[in-house]
């Protein structure tokens, strides 16, 4: 008996079964982890227009109205651009759309620290960075959760959105100490070295799909052989259900295929409903909060540096509260948690304009913690009811929602720029916000339960929880 044939009777004994192989970490999980590393090193602009416009202010005398202006054209681009990075990401493949994406944003930043005239900040806060960060929108999010998960979406979803809180978290007390020393451009280049550090990982571990790994989704069950012509649904078709086997890519022009998209979504009454309050959304998030709440509690008497740490902790319970949101959505309702999530805000944003002072009181960690759990927890019951309704165009109808958001959050971010420098103060904005959210909770609450999916012909499919499938 030769060696080999020792080691294997040895191995198995009558009566005892053989050991279960060890189960390796799914794919899907590395890809998640990579993706959630490139938010992170995306985000770094996110927090900081609002800690960098004082520093501008007061070196080259620009107002209030120009640098929101740039913001406003970011905010736009990250917007218009996200429904064409997912259906670029969906013909090019994810990686390398994100690798592009990550170097715009570092190129970007690294050139904002050679400005000195106010076109060339629209330049490079606005062009660059808005087309960069744009495509690494909260879109990414969805196509990675639509790619590789079969089951816990909602949960990828939540704990990747929180990725960009993440950034935050991380970049916002740096930027603002360096932005008071040694200076704002050493600030912005510590915002270039975040996003470009991110791409070697992302070119080497950041698969397209789980066809290039070898794998199904994760959660995913092979379909029988003989089920699969009968379960089969059209590429593409925005009614179909989701299926949880590897796509094919979708040849063709990317650009046609988002207008497409966009063209079947807008026949559907759900599309506009989310819009609308994503728009909302983001003009209470990015819009005001994320661009203005450092200068208006400047306005008060608060150290930059302090009202920086605040929005830090914004940032610590945006993850608590967007990982929950994931959470929740994979069992709830997702149109009532949206309500829920809307008028909360508002409630928030009304008693703000009280709580705004020269020192931290306790109201107003009350109010961080409420509206940092609240900050983006809205993105998950939004992409579960777009993957529900438009199947396998979710992801594009999402990036078009997301549209929706970034619109929003630009407009507001002009207008509250606007009425700081004709008033001298926020209040406005904030109170004129709080009754916004009031309009999106309404709006979510009143989303049908049997809302029409684009692409079928009299038929309604439920919209129910997001579940595990």
């Amino acid at each position: 008996m030769s060696s080999s044939q020792r080691t294997r009777s040895s191995s198995v004994r009558p009566g005892i079964p053989p050991a279960t192989p060890r189960r390796r970490l799914h794919p899907a999980w590395i890809v998640a982890a990579v993706a959630f590393l490139a938010l992170v090193g995306a985000a770094g602009f996110r927090a900081a227009p609002g800690v960098l416009m004082v520093p501008l202010q007061q070196e080259f005398g620009w107002s209030t109205t120009v640098l929101s202006a740039a913001v406003s054209i970011n905010l736009v681009l990250f917007g218009l651009t996200a429904p064409f990075a997912a259906a670029l990401m969906e013909r090019f493949g994810i990686r390398a759309v994100t690798a592009f994406a990550l170097m715009l944003i570092g190129a970007g930043s690294a050139l904002t620290v050679l400005v000195n005239q106010s076109w060339q900040i629209l330049l490079t806060w606005g062009l660059l960075i808005g087309l960069g960060t744009g495509s690494m929108a909260l879109v990414f999010a969805a196509t990675i959760a639509n790619t590789w998960f079969s089951k816990s979406r909602g949960l990828v979803i939540g704990i990747l959105t929180a990725g960009s809180a993440a950034g935050q978290l991380v970049f916002l007390p740096f930027i603002a100490m360096l932005a008071q020393d040694p200076g704002w451009r050493q600030a912005s280049l510590l915002i270039a070295a975040g996003a470009l550090a991110v791409v070697p990982l992302v070119l080497k571990f950041l698969k397209n799909s789980p066809a290039d790994a070898g794998v199904l989704p994760y959660g995913a069950e092979a379909p029988a052989p003989e089920a699969a012509p009968e379960s089969a649904s059209p590429a593409g078709a925005a009614g179909a259900p989701a299926s949880d086997t590897p796509a094919a890519r979708p040849a063709g022009n990317a650009a046609v295929r988002a207008l497409q998209v966009l063209k079947r979504a807008s026949k559907v009454r759900t599309f506009w409903a989310l819009a609308a309050g994503f728009a909302i959304c983001g003009a209470t998030t990015n819009g005001l909060i994320g661009t203005h709440f450092i200068p208006s509690a400047h306005d008060h008497g608060m150290p930059e540096t302090t009202a920086a740490g605040l929005l830090a902790v914004v940032g610590i319970f945006d993850i608590l509260g967007t990982i929950a949101s994931g959470w929740l959505t994979d069992r709830f309702n997702p149109r009532i948690l949206l309500a829920v999530y809307y008028q909360f805000r508002g409630i928030g944003l009304l008693v703000l304009p009280l709580l705004l002072s020269a020192t931290v009181q306790p109201s107003m960690i009350v109010f961080v913690v409420i509206y940092g759990l609240d900050w983006v927890a809205t993105v998950p019951p939004t992409a579960a009811i777009c993957r529900q309704v438009f199947g396998a165009d979710g992801s594009v109808v999402f990036g078009w929602v997301f549209a929706a958001h970034q619109l929003g959050a630009a407009a507001a971010a002009l207008a509250a720029g606007a009425i700081r420098d004709a008033t001298g103060h926020y209040t406005y904005a904030w109170f004129g916000a709080a009754a916004m959210c009031t309009i999106a909770a309404v709006i979510s609450a009143t989303i049908r339960k049997d809302a029409s999916r684009a692409g079928d012909t009299g038929r309604r499919a439920p919209l129910e929880a997001a579940s595990p499938q």
